[in-house]
């Protein structure tokens, strides 16, 4: 949501390193640098829509709020982990330097347009970022004929498939309601989430707490990943809700089953992993939110939020912390800043979701009160990560 990367337990640098400016040198620098900023400004810029200081706007309300969350905050994310991954995965270089700064400019021009009036490009630029992430990822990992991550490709193609068809819709070029691309989106996400949990967050544990015992068994890894895919075709052919209900419902079983089986208990004292494991709860909610608002018993905003800032929220600012330190040569341990920011959006989370559930009343008041605390959370990450991204390694690696 959204970005997880196995780092080595970095050791104390034997000598100050060069001081340089260090941004382009990994995908994960920029990448993550601009979707904290852009996390902690665009709960501004939303309130500037609502105040009618953009009125001329292309994308404006809930939908550029859907939209900018996920094809603007965590995709970026997203693309910054797979840059960085997919050199270790492969032995290849992933984009640096010009090629990278290109990208992260593309990305950022995506942002602009959606606040101007110039819908076409807008679209373009929004649907041309992922295709030129996948081909960008693609050389590496078929140089080195890595075919067990040609699935990441895949996934970016389906999103740059995915706001292309949001894009057509919201111009009246097909007429397929907006959101049919927001929840495709949303599915590839949650698919994403739960395929590179399943790879680092029980590693992490057991290398992080000795005696965790953290484990996965086989058949439950199938049918956690077949559901959530079967969910994403359900949701692309527009069946019915009884169909996503269906789903839904064994599949938030299927992956609390195996939340337990990775002792997410055995991690209260090591808030790097606790955050990890706190964050991948909300897979098991999100899915028994959609089955209930299937049926009409919740709003759908409740099932998506569960999803986005729950789960999403929580997994990014625990592994943004995580790649910061391990591939900048730092300690795997969270300090009093770190551990600041996995509160306030895990307190997100909760507000934005459990307090409209139990008090609908106060929706209006619970949407502000999680304004507040994700825009703190990301915006603390930005602040205090700005060093750490655009200095060089510690231990003067490349990187």
């Amino acid at each position: 949501m959204a970005p997880f990367i196995a780092v080595q337990r970095a050791q104390p640098p034997l000598a100050p390193a060069p001081a340089f400016f260090a941004l382009w040198q990994l995908g994960f620098r920029p990448f993550y640098l601009l979707a904290s900023a852009f996390a902690a400004l665009s709960i501004g810029l939303w309130a500037l829509q609502f105040a009618g200081w953009l009125p001329l706007a292309y994308l404006q309300g809930p939908l550029w709020h859907a939209h900018e969350m996920l094809f603007g905050f965590t995709l970026a994310v997203i693309v910054g982990f797979l840059f960085t991954a997919g050199r270790n995965w492969s032995g290849q270089p992933t984009p640096v330097g010009l090629p990278l700064a290109a990208l992260a400019a593309l990305w950022v021009a995506g942002r602009v347009l959606v606040l101007t009036p110039f819908g076409w490009a807008a679209a373009i630029v929004n649907a041309a970022f992922p295709l030129a992430c996948a081909v960008a990822l693609a050389i590496p990992l078929i140089t080195a004929r890595n075919r067990r991550n040609y699935f990441f490709i895949g996934l970016l193609l389906v999103l740059s498939g995915a706001a292309l068809a949001f894009h057509l819709s919201a111009l009246g070029v097909i007429e397929v309601p907006a959101w049919i691309g927001i929840q495709v989106a949303l599915d590839v996400l949650l698919l994403i989430m739960a395929v590179m949990s399943g790879r680092v967050i029980p590693m992490f544990t057991n290398n992080g707490v000795p005696g965790a015992n953290a484990t996965t068994h086989p058949l439950l890894e199938k049918a956690a990943l077949g559901s959530l895919a079967a969910l994403l075709i359900v949701d692309a052919i527009g069946l019915p809700p009884l169909a996503v209900a269906a789903i839904a419902v064994p599949a938030a079983l299927v992956h609390l089953a195996r939340w337990l089986l990775w002792r997410p208990w055995k991690t209260l004292n090591n808030s790097i992993v606790l955050v990890l494991h706190l964050a991948y709860a909300w897979i098991p909610v999100h899915l028994a939110l959609r089955a209930l608002a299937s049926g009409g018993w919740v709003s759908p905003s409740l099932a998506a939020h569960a999803l986005t800032v729950g789960a999403a929220g929580g997994l990014i600012i625990g592994m943004m912390v995580r790649t910061a330190r391990g591939h900048t040569g730092r300690m795997l341990r969270a300090d009093q800043f770190d551990t600041a920011c996995f509160v306030l959006v895990l307190l997100a989370a909760l507000t934005r979701v459990l307090v409209p559930l139990v008090a609908p009343s106060q929706t209006i008041t619970a949407v502000l009160g999680s304004a507040a605390f994700w825009t703190l959370g990301f915006g603390l990450y930005a602040v205090r990560y700005w060093p750490v991204l655009t200095r060089p390694r510690l231990d003067g690696r490349p990187g």
